[in-house]
């Protein structure tokens, strides 16, 4: 959860607070869990939600995109050799926004619906922030700016 937490936020010590937010919430709120979900998957969503919340008091912005000002064409260009290390420095460079949308959607596997949903944007805004990330990281990755953070 920590990881989950860490990957939005992309500060260590804001996600230790995080996640003790979350915690103190999943065991305030013990009695609204319904099982219809596992328990994990209940408390992610706590942690993503809170995670997501810290980010919106930091003021960062989640506008609407105009999908027609935002195609833009993938290269595809495969990465085969490329350091784990240099993607994760690579990640960490990202804007919040995308950095955002890409950890959910890659590394949490929320689709683009549950993405829009949880952070009050349209599904095309959600596709064209995540295909933008892509093509930043994509351009962080052919350039020099990687820095390896431990």
């Amino acid at each position: 959860m920590y990881s989950v937490s860490l990957r939005i936020v992309n500060h260590e010590a804001e996600a230790e607070d995080i996640m003790q937010e979350s915690f103190l919430k999943a065991f305030k709120k013990i009695d609204t869990y319904r099982g219809e979900v596992s328990f994990g998957a209940w408390l992610k969503k706590i942690v993503v939600n809170r995670s997501l919340d810290h980010l919106k008091k930091k003021k960062v912005q989640f506008d609407e995109v105009n999908t027609r000002t935002a195609q833009l064409a993938d290269d595809n260009e495969t990465y085969t050799e490329v350091d784990v290390e240099r993607i994760k420095g690579a990640i960490r460079l990202l804007p919040d926004s995308y950095r955002t949308i890409l950890s959910l959607y890659l590394i949490e596997g929320y689709d683009h619906d549950e993405i829009s949903e949880i952070l009050g944007i349209s599904n095309s805004a959600s596709r064209t922030r995540y295909s933008r990330a892509k093509s930043r990281l994509k351009e962080l990755l052919k350039g020099k700016e990687i820095f390896l953070y431990n």
